[in-house]
């Protein structure tokens, strides 16, 4: 069985959802993503196995989302794509996958149903 958990530390659910893996037990792959983020490949799988479309995973709170135009209904999925490899901060996070399945952690208790 393999777990890994796209995390970054600074935010507080993304901790919480590393701590609540940690407490069953399991052992994951974290993956902080704001340094090695995932390949294109790996980003299209996230969304297939999450069932989103890319605008659905971006973080739209982020300054970096009205700077670049993301709210630009026209982009196409490839183009959001490209802006959430470039910038990973505006990926959704934290994002765990265990044995094909994945969900974002939010809350953090929502990773259980996959665990």
């Amino acid at each position: 069985m393999s777990t890994t958990i796209y995390h970054n530390p600074r935010c507080s659910k993304s901790r919480q959802t590393l701590e609540l893996i940690t407490q069953r037990n399991i052992e994951a792959e974290v993956i902080e993503y704001i340094n090695t983020p995932p390949s294109r490949e790996q980003l299209v799988a996230i969304l297939n196995m999450l069932g989103l479309e890319p605008r659905q995973l971006i973080r739209t709170g982020e300054a970096e989302y009205t700077e670049l135009g993301l709210d630009d209904e026209t982009l196409s999925h490839d183009q959001l794509i490209d802006a959430m490899l470039a910038t990973p901060k505006l990926i959704e996070r934290p994002i765990v996958i265990n044995n094909g399945k994945a969900t974002i952690g939010r809350p953090p208790e929502k990773v259980l149903d996959i665990l």
